[in-house]
């Protein structure tokens, strides 16, 4: 009897089981399972922005940092001592060449010319008085009234009284310069810069002391500095005829002014191996300034149809240079190549390059040959 039971029980434990199992079935639905991975979709393309490599006529530069020089520059002193009477300029004026700047106390100098002036008047009465006793003696001798001594004597009075005229128009002529130079005029066209001497104060004749600075400003000179190796090519530069210098602010952004090469230093400096260069520019606008820091540009010669490309296309790898170029079907190449010249936006590319290649200028970090790509408009890459 008590094993009866327990086949029971054991059954109807066997039939909740079977129960528990069947109840989802029967409400139609299904035991959860494991989540499959997702299948692996091909990666999607790499959105890149691309140019056109080009052919055109390429100008050539080397660079140089130069300083702004005036092309002439004058202290201004006084040729005579004196009294500075009065000053006529205004600091930062512009002069022309003979206009008035200061004035020295003329009055000593004028008295002095007076006095030379004087003196030929009185060498010049005993001049004439010398000229008529040889004339008188000479018309005498001839009747052997007068000896010829007596002649040569008055005609030795002649000419020393002729040295003597000589001598007071070298004097007036002095004298007529010293009072010239108590006017002190601007010897060149430019601008005055600050006043170093206050009226009143004694100058001195070729002293040290200097009155104001004059410099010339239009045209201006830029004087800068080249590696030795470029010499050749400026020579050559030179011997095709004018070349042409651009003038940059010193971070090489803004364009300033635009010369001419003048000529090279004579010199090339052993220590640095470096070769001076100066170059003359109107500088109309004053964009210029002496002492301001400038990047020059020389052009050296222009590359006919040259094959550019923008600097940014241009990558470098373990192995040298290399430009992703777009394929047809939209994938991408590493094309190694040569860079000839390059300047701060475009690079020359002499060999890899026929300048009709589609080529990658941004996005390619993510990118490797065979890579499909997307192109982004000039929108997007703007």
């Amino acid at each position: 009897m008590q094993l009866n039971r327990r086949h029971i029980l054991s059954r109807a434990a066997g039939f909740l089981a079977l129960a528990a199992l069947l109840s989802p079935l029967a409400a139609g639905r299904v035991p959860a399972q494991q989540p499959s991975a997702p299948p692996q979709d091909d990666p999607s393309a790499v959105p890149v922005t691309v140019t056109r490599a080009a052919r055109q006529d390429l100008p050539v530069y080397a660079r140089g940092i130069g300083t702004v020089q005036a092309w002439r520059s004058v202290d201004v002193r006084s040729e005579v001592t004196g009294y500075l009477q009065s000053i006529d300029f205004h600091e930062g004026q512009d002069v022309k060449a003979g206009d008035l700047l200061a004035m020295v106390d003329p009055r000593p100098y004028a008295a002095a010319l007076a006095q030379a002036q004087a003196k030929k008047a009185g060498d010049q009465a005993t001049l004439t008085n010398a000229q008529i006793n040889l004339q008188r003696y000479a018309t005498l001798a001839k009747s052997d009234f007068a000896s010829h001594q007596q002649v040569d004597n008055e005609a030795a009075q002649v000419r020393l009284s002729q040295a003597n005229v000589q001598a007071d128009d070298a004097a007036i002529t002095a004298a007529q310069l010293n009072l010239d130079f108590c006017r002190i005029t601007a010897p060149i066209d430019g601008v005055v810069g600050f006043r170093l001497v206050d009226v009143g104060n004694l100058v001195q004749a070729n002293g040290t002391q200097t009155i104001v600075s004059l410099t010339q400003v239009r045209p201006i000179a830029v004087v800068f500095t080249l590696a030795q190796q470029e010499l050749p090519s400026v020579r050559t530069a030179l011997a095709a005829g004018k070349a042409e210098v651009l003038a940059f602010s010193a971070d090489d952004a803004t364009p300033l002014s635009s010369g001419a090469l003048v000529t090279p230093n004579n010199t090339i400096d052993a220590s640095t191996g470096t070769i001076s260069l100066k170059a003359l520019f109107p500088n109309e606008d004053r964009k210029l300034w002496p002492g301001q820091f400038v990047d020059a540009h020389l052009q050296l010669r222009v590359d006919k149809a040259a094959v550019t490309v923008p600097v940014a296309v241009v990558q470098h790898g373990p192995d040298g240079l290399y430009v992703f170029v777009v394929k047809p079907d939209n994938t991408v190449g590493n094309q190694p190549v040569t860079v000839g010249y390059q300047d701060n936006q475009t690079a020359e590319i002499t060999k890899g390059l026929s300048g009709n290649e589609t080529v990658v200028i941004d996005g390619q970090s993510r990118l490797q040959t065979g890579t499909r790509v997307e192109v982004k408009p000039a929108a997007a890459a703007s």
